[in-house]
């Protein structure tokens, strides 16, 4: 498991998913598995067995004006106390904490500086 403060997460956002599929098979030789979500495919990007991140298609009002980045998730020991603490510190909260099961609870945010990161407690692995 990821240790509190380490990455643990990297998460490319893209306009165009099949395209980045096939940049980064040719590029570095990543495989792809699919997990369907409510919002669309989730790619989960693979380096041989070991899942290394994932991507996400762009799509709608939210992503109005958002050009395609990679994002990166910070492991944390309690999101919201986490979260709490960030927000005492000038951060600003982009995206409330959510629970995706199997996964771990996760929250967006703007740090003190302006850098959007993600924010994750990683679920328990058995």
């Amino acid at each position: 498991m990821t240790a509190h403060g380490e990455f643990h997460w990297n998460e490319l956002m893209t306009r165009d998913a099949a395209k980045a599929k096939a940049f980064y098979e040719k590029v570095v030789g990543w495989s792809w598995d699919e997990m369907p979500m409510p919002e669309g495919t989730y790619h989960v990007a693979k380096q041989g067995d070991n899942y290394i991140g994932g991507m996400m298609q762009m799509g709608g009002p939210d992503f109005e004006g958002v050009p395609e980045h990679w994002m990166s998730y910070l492991a944390v020991d309690d999101v919201d106390a986490r979260l709490a603490a960030a927000k005492a510190e000038g951060a600003e909260v982009l995206r409330e904490p959510w629970d995706v099961p199997g996964v771990g609870r996760i929250a967006i945010l703007k740090d003190g500086g302006g850098a959007h990161i993600g924010w994750m407690t990683p679920a328990e692995q058995g």
